[in-house]
């Protein structure tokens, strides 16, 4: 008898209680709302950020030279492709076969 009192008590979904077209829904609480009125704010502090930026165009425009930044991304590059094997033909690859071949 307790036990179908407890179980009368509050009317489960049908199926997986978290998914699906009947499923139940957890209450928002005072933590989560105010969580997402932080985010807000941050992404509204961000938005300020990007209306109003610390450079204009004239004065951005060039300064990845200024800074050296094209001769190092440069130098990046051609030190990550040293890592790699050279590439290699077909004809290359098959050269090894051509020691023994004579032509009278």
């Amino acid at each position: 008898m307790r036990l179908s009192v407890l179980l009368f008590r509050k009317k489960m979904p049908n199926g997986n209680i978290w998914i699906g077209k009947h499923r139940m829904i957890p209450k928002v609480t005072e933590l989560e709302t105010g969580n997402a009125s932080k985010r807000l704010q941050l992404e509204e502090q961000n938005m300020f950020y990007l209306r109003h930026p610390y450079l204009t165009l004239d004065q951005s425009w060039g300064h990845a030279t200024a800074l050296g930044k094209h001769k190092a991304f440069i130098r990046r590059m051609y030190l990550k492709q040293q890592k790699f094997q050279p590439n290699v033909t077909l004809e290359e690859r098959y050269n090894i076969l051509r020691n023994t071949d004579h032509w009278d």
